[in-house]
């Protein structure tokens, strides 16, 4: 039995450690994957601190990481199209009998030497695209790029708003650039976060605190308010404020992940300004070959979204970064 190192969360503990596991052998329309790039990501600092639970986990040990990029070692039986060595970045979950699994969550992960991955979560990727750039498509890009395009269908020209500027709103920001909103206002109670929103595309960055800020946002909007409102946040706080300034007929999508419950301050309010919240998880899976291409046709770069590279042994000092925001990070990179 061949071994391999892996990153394993051990859920009754909430114990991160490397472990020397057996090395998995894929089965059928299955492909090992030597793994080269695995993003992380705040949902794993949340699955480690106990604010996140995975739903559907079989066992009480999971290997996290579900971005992930690296070169096919192996093709299980019925595997057709995929070839030993080839490049691909995989979608950080599958469906199976009709449940939404994550990688990395419900089932192992890239937090590891190689990765199991199923025929129809594999994307080719171009020679010309990093490994490390690459691995931050799933989740990182993908889920703005569907709460953006899918989820509240922004059209170009609208006004919108992005709470919260870390590891996805900044791709938010990016992204919405790309499919022509505008303006684009980021909201982050971190200077850090301003400035990073504003390097990324957003028109202007305003403070949450700042009791000016429904007046700046009309000004911004020339009276509209925000067509769009996204909590990337996902905090209370962050759907009151973004409540007040959203335009008749206006969406709030929230794409931060929390277990509090959700609360509208002014019913009747939001009744007669016909407003909605949407809830948006993931991507459909078109998004990461979309991507893929925006990439490889120079319309996106995220070579400054990876804010450093680490060995896989330094699992727990990246989860520590990223937890603390140690050098502002925008994602941080495993490589095994």
């Amino acid at each position: 039995m061949e071994l391999m190192r892996a990153a394993r969360l051990h859920l009754p503990s909430r114990t991160l450690t490397i472990e020397e596991v057996p090395r998995p052998v894929p089965g059928p329309r299955q492909v090992l994957v030597k793994v080269e790039a695995a993003g992380v990501c705040l949902s794993d600092v949340h699955l480690i601190d106990g604010t996140l639970t995975p739903t559907y986990l079989q066992q009480e040990a999971v290997t996290l990481g579900h971005e992930v990029a690296g070169t096919i070692a192996e093709l299980g039986r019925d595997v057709t199209g995929w070839a030993a060595g080839q490049r691909v970045v995989l979608q950080a979950g599958d469906i199976r009998d009709g449940l939404v699994l994550t990688r990395g969550v419900d089932y192992d992960g890239g937090w590891a030497e190689y990765a199991l991955a199923g025929v129809d979560t594999l994307f080719n990727l171009p020679d010309a695209i990093p490994f490390e750039q690459a691995a931050i498509i799933p989740d990182a890009v993908s889920t703005p790029w569907g709460a953006i395009t899918t989820t509240a269908g922004v059209r170009p020209a609208q006004a919108v708003g992005v709470w919260g500027i870390g590891g996805l709103g900044a791709h938010a920001v990016q992204l919405l650039r790309v499919v022509g909103a505008c303006p684009i206002i980021a909201v982050d109670p971190l200077p850090a976060a301003r400035r990073r929103a504003v390097e990324f595309g957003a028109d202007m960055a305003l403070d949450p605190a700042d009791p000016q800020l429904r007046e700046q946002v009309l000004a911004a909007t020339g009276n509209r308010a925000l067509e769009v409102a996204f909590d990337f946040a996902g905090a209370a706080a962050v759907r009151e404020q973004a409540l007040t300034v959203l335009a008749p007929k206006g969406r709030l999508v929230l794409v931060g992940l929390t277990d509090t419950p959700l609360t509208v301050n002014d019913g009747a309010l939001f009744s007669y300004l016909q407003h909605q919240i949407l809830g948006h998880y993931g991507s459909a899976v078109d998004a990461v070959p979309q991507l893929v291409a925006l990439m490889e046709g120079g319309r996106l770069d995220f070579s400054r979204s990876v804010s450093d590279v680490l060995p896989l042994a330094d699992a727990a000092k990246a989860v520590h970064r990223l937890h603390t925001k140690e050098g502002e990070p925008i994602r941080l990179i495993l490589r095994p």
